[in-house]
């Protein structure tokens, strides 16, 4: 991978302690990769993949209760970048590529052979990336070429249904913003406004296509014209007069509507699913 590139991040997910310390081993000895857990089973496994979907899936087969065709039949399969089945049992090849998987190591497999499954997940990511980029770029350049006005392309880069950048032109450059930055989102008439670290950029799309496109599990509409970064929550606060208000952390007041309060204090205190 270049220099400055994200990691990629994997999950383990096998009955056996055995199996994940050996995945877990070779896995560490790359410095492109970023273990984000290790499951034991396949309910874990569907609870660990829809918090936090990885870039590389390492799954076992055969495991009591839910094997790994019922964990990948009960999550997004969109939203992982490759799955490579690590299994004692040669009998489930063509139903694992039949599920699109990447690689297919047998138990007891060599550290090369890990590591060839390993390179070639990597380039298939890298290349998946990379064409994503490449059609939202095109997009972009396709739509606003003629515009000379600060703006936001309306696409980005999804997974699994949500946006996961966005592509903002700046003068002559074109940046990218991680969902992750946003502090506030703003309807203005017909547009949107991204409020990102105290710059504004605006973005062609109504409150209602952007809310379609956003994770509702970092975001939230709190009233008909502002959606916040529920991670920028500082506070709520009631005026004398009755009506609450979201405090974010840069002190921004945002009106929240009676009708979404409710909810709201209940995603606060930890009931986002």
């Amino acid at each position: 991978m270049s220099a400055g590139a994200k990691r990629l991040s994997a999950l383990v997910v096998d009955d056996e302690p055995l199996a994940r310390r050996t995945i877990r081993g070779l896995l560490a000895e790359d410095p492109d990769v970023e273990i984000i857990g290790e499951c034991a089973g396949g309910a874990e496994a569907v609870e660990s993949i829809r918090e936090r979907p990885p870039d590389l899936l390492f799954l076992d087969i055969q495991m009591p209760g839910m094997d790994g065709f019922d964990v990948l039949s009960a999550v997004e399969l969109e939203r992982i970048s490759a799955v490579i089945f690590v299994t004692a049992y040669d009998a489930y090849a063509l139903k694992a590529f039949e599920v699109h998987a990447l690689d297919y190591l047998l138990k007891p497999f060599t550290d090369e052979r890990f590591r060839e499954a390993l390179a070639r997940a990597k380039s298939h990511v890298e290349l998946r990336e990379a064409r994503g980029l490449a059609e939202s770029l095109r997009a972009f350049l396709r739509g606003r070429a003629s515009s000379t006005e600060e703006e936001v392309a309306t696409e980005g880069a999804r997974k699994g249904g949500h946006l996961t950048r966005f592509m903002v032109k700046v003068g002559g450059r074109v940046i990218f913003v991680n969902p992750s930055d946003v502090d506030w989102i703003e309807a203005d008439n017909y547009y949107v406004k991204l409020h990102v670290g105290g710059r504004a950029h605006l973005l062609r799309l109504s409150m209602k296509e952007l809310e379609g496109r956003l994770d509702p599990k970092t975001f939230w509409r709190i009233h008909r014209s502002a959606i916040i970064n529920l991670d920028r929550v500082k506070e709520l606060h009631q005026h004398p007069s009755g009506d609450y208000v979201v405090v974010l952390r840069d002190g921004t007041e945002l009106k929240l509507s009676r009708a979404r309060r409710e909810r709201l204090q209940e995603i606060l205190m930890g009931g986002r699913d």
